[in-house]
């Protein structure tokens, strides 16, 4: 799973996920991408899960780009523990993902294959995406 080597600070606020992402919102590296079109947080098991469904389905054919990362923390408690103690230790990383980001990006293989491999790859991410070209926006 994907998580980062060391952060500033061990522990983050929930924040708000207001507005759409101007970063990274085209495809700039590969012919294909899959785009968020709600915001939510992907977690690195979710997005483990996307690629591996994408190289399989392309019979690792092409070249594969993942586009965000998970770098915020999310703590979590135990099952049945009372109130009160402090916030809990890191359990998993998340990466935060607005409308408009792109996710993954595919080069290498026909458009009807690369469509199909990001349907599935979208069945495992947990926010509706869409399917773009190089030039074309949401």
């Amino acid at each position: 799973m994907l998580s980062p080597k060391r952060v500033k600070y061990r522990k983050r606020q929930k924040g708000k996920m207001r507005g759409l992402s101007f970063r990274g919102s085209t495809v700039s590296f590969g012919e294909f991408g899959l785009q968020s079109t709600e915001c939510g947080w992907l977690t690195s098991r979710q997005i483990e899960a996307g690629r591996v469904a994408l190289t399989r389905h392309v019979k690792r054919g092409g070249q594969v780009w993942i586009r965000v990362f998970p770098d915020k923390p999310i703590s979590k408690k135990p099952a049945e523990t009372r109130m009160g103690k402090g916030k809990p230790p890191p359990d998993h990383w998340v990466a935060i993902v607005k409308p408009g980001r792109v996710i993954y990006e595919l080069e290498g293989v026909p458009e009807d294959v690369a469509r199909e491999a990001m349907r599935r790859c979208s069945h495992k991410l947990g926010f509706a995406t869409t399917f773009v070209l190089r030039n074309e926006v949401l």
